[in-house]
This record gives C-alpha cells, structure tokens and sequence, in this order.
C-alpha cells in the first residue's frame, strides 16, 4: 500500500519528496511508470493520495470518479484523493500553484494582454489563470500553431506580461531562449514556469532590462502545499511556500567568486565548500583538464583566443550545475555569456585585493606590474557592477575566510 507520492514518467531530478517532508508527517515517494503501469497503478487503487505529472495528467483523469471544477476547466489533474465514499477524485492544484507564483512576484494579470509560450498542458493552466485574472487578452503562442513566433513578434508586440511553459532553456539545456524580450517592447512582466536553472536565459533578458519576473519554483512548492492540504484534509499556513522556497533555493544556489588574478579565489573557495558541505570547482582546473595542459602551456602554445574559447565552455558546464562553490577565473566576467552561465544558478562574491598583494607566479597576463595595473583599471568598474557582494581579503586568512562566510550566508538566503 503506497501513502502518497508523485507518478510520473521520468522523476530523477524532482524536488517533491524534500517538499512534502517539509510540509507534513507521511511517507512519500516518487514512481516512475509506463503507460501500462500507470493503468494498473490507478485501477489497483493501492494507495492514499498521489501527485501526477508529465506526461500522464490527462491520462490519469479517466480513472477519476469525479472531477474538481478546476480540473474540469483545465482539462487536467495533478492531484488524487479519495473522498469517504472511496470515490476517486481528481483536483488540479497548478492553478493554485501558478497563481501564487504570478501573486508573490508582484505580476498581475489583470487587464493585462498575456502572452502564453507553449499550447502543452500547462498552457491550460496559465489560460485558466489568465481568464480569472481578468486578462484583456490571452494569445498562445506555438511553434505549429496559428499564431507562430514570428507571428507573435510582428503582431504581438504589445504584449504585457510574457509566460513561458515550455521546456526551452531547462537543464541540460540550459541558455536557450524562445523569445528575446526586445521584440517586446511593452513587457512589464515574465513569469518561466521553468526552476532548473533558476533563472533561465529568459529570465535573465528580464533581469538585465529590469523586467520584474519569477520562475517556477514557487508555483512547484504552492502547488505541492495545496496537494498536502488535500492529502491530510488538514490546512497548512500560505507562508509555509516561502520558507521551503527559500531552503530550497538556497541548496540549490551557486556562489562563483569573481576577482582579480591571484586575489586568492580559489584558497577562500576551497574554504567555502567546506564550511558549507558543497563541491568546489576551480575553473582554471576545468579548463586545463580539458585542454590537457596548463594555462600557461594553453597562452604559449595556442593564444588567449583559444584559452578563453575553452574558458567560456568550462563556464556553460560548470553553471549549469547548481549547489556549488565556483571559482571563476580573473577575465572570464569579460565575456556576457560566462556571466550568464553563472548567474543563472546563483550570486556572485567579488574578492578584492590590494595589487600589490596579488599573486602573480605563473600567470600570463600577470607578469609585468604594469600591465597588472591597466588590466586592474579596466576590471575593477566591471567586477563591481556585477558582484552581489564583495569582501576583502586583506588581514589574516582566518578573518578573511569569516567574512566571506558571512557574505556567502547572506547570498543564499536572500
């Protein structure tokens, strides 16, 4: 007899479990079935509650006894109960999810025109949404539907708020994008249905144009605490989204130390990761193995033009990863998609240090003081317009660890 758990396809990454720990008292666990299975799990009805997803939450309303009007509107569930009667009831918590999402990030939908990326299943719920909300206009967009991408470009320009459910930019596939949010000039919200990696290349293009936006764990964590609810018949304080979101986010979340060359990243990273139980990446150690050589071998042998092609894939491999301590090399944020890469999974923590301290043994581009100073010049504006927070690593090594873990902690739970 299963207590509950999540039914789906392919569940290998998914956050659930950790979620209905958080939420309450009962045994839940992820099972992953054919179409077959998912037949004769749900005639065998051996189970309490379950929570359903891709690609089986149209499938599994055909073995409901009844439907919410929610599900009903929507045309899918994703949560399974049994009432007294031991009828078996199907109920969509998405809507509750993707509302709360649109609600925490100060988006409203209201009177607003809506453009809905993807015509999957969950468009249907952004749609329902949207129609609650009072939208003045609901307009799917589809790679083999009436209203194409181009379509939306040139017709749809004046688009309000842009929703993405569609997979494009989830992990592996991480800095893809569907739209570019310059063809739509009007956008005064984004909302990416999409939380591995936590900010996709979308919800970066609306980071840098100032765009407010949210992705879609805390439609994950509303949605779950809404099937919980149900689970238990026992109601659970809306807060509760909050406080799991942020745990979650935090594990989740990388910090990459930017710096100058030789201003000792690698050292206070390696601190990092032990003081918060988190792999280390040196990305100077990524780039020569790849390369099969060493950095300085890579400058005389091949150029810096290679080095940073090598470089700028270390840094999409390593980004994509999350809950991670990462040092970046000195030149690395001087190239937007290193930046992107790792910004989309966390902060970044600027480690000064005075220039006549760096280290500058076996460095290329550090060897004469001079040339240290021009590229110290040019650097420093940049480390600080990117940098979440700095520290510096001036004093005894002890002290300067401190303070970085203390800047660390401030960054994870933001």
């Amino acid at each position: 007899m299963i207590e509950f758990g999540l039914v789906g396809e392919t569940l290998g990454h998914s956050h659930s479990p950790r979620i209905h720990r958080a939420l309450g008292n009962y045994s839940y666990g992820l099972i992953e079935v054919d179409l077959a299975g998912l037949d004769r799990l749900l005639c065998g009805r051996a189970f309490r509650g379950l929570n359903v997803t891709i690609p089986y939450k149209v499938d599994a309303m055909g073995y409901c006894d009844a439907l919410t009007d929610e599900a009903r509107e929507i045309g899918s569930v994703n949560t399974l109960t049994f009432d007294k009667q031991n009828r078996l009831w199907g109920h969509n918590t998405d809507l509750y999810g993707f509302e709360t999402m649109a609600r925490r990030a100060d988006i409203s939908l209201t009177d607003r025109k809506v453009l809905i990326l993807g015509s999957g299943g969950s468009c249907r719920t952004v749609t329902a949404a949207a129609k609650r909300a009072g939208a003045r206009e609901i307009v799917v967009v589809s790679r083999s539907g009436c209203v194409d991408y181009d379509v939306a470009k040139r017709l749809h320009s004046d688009a309000d708020v842009v929703v993405n459910t569609t997979p494009v930019g989830m992990y592996p596939n991480n800095g893809n994008a569907p739209i570019s949010l310059s063809d739509f000039p009007q956008c005064v919200g984004v909302l990416d249905l999409v939380y591995n990696p936590l900010r996709t290349a979308l919800l970066l293009d609306a980071w840098d144009r100032g765009i407010p936006h949210a992705d879609g764990l805390t439609m994950l964590v509303a949605q779950a605490l809404r099937a919980s609810e149900l689970f238990t018949n026992t109601a659970i304080n809306a807060d509760r989204v909050g406080m799991i979101e942020a745990d979650i986010r935090s594990q989740l979340s990388n910090i990459t130390i930017i710096g100058m060359p030789g201003s000792g990243k690698s050292v206070v990273g390696h601190a990092l990761a032990r003081r918060f139980s988190r792999p280390f990446v040196d990305l100077d150690q990524m780039i020569e193995a790849r390369a099969g050589k060493t950095i300085p071998e890579i400058f005389a042998e091949s150029g810096e033009t290679v080095f940073r092609e090598i470089e700028r894939a270390a840094a999409a491999d390593a980004g994509k990863r999350g809950g991670q301590i990462i040092a970046a090399g000195g030149g690395g944020i001087l190239d937007q998609r290193n930046v992107d890469a790792f910004r989309q999974n966390g902060r970044l923590l600027w480690l000064r240090r005075p220039l006549e301290s760096l280290e500058r043994s076996g460095r290329p581009l550090s060897a004469g003081f001079d040339a240290l100073a021009e590229m110290e010049r040019v650097r420093l504006p940049i480390y600080g317009k990117l940098s979440d927070a700095a520290v510096d690593n001036t004093g005894s090594l002890p002290n300067v660890i401190e303070r970085a873990e203390a800047a660390a902690s401030g960054l994870l739970y933001l």
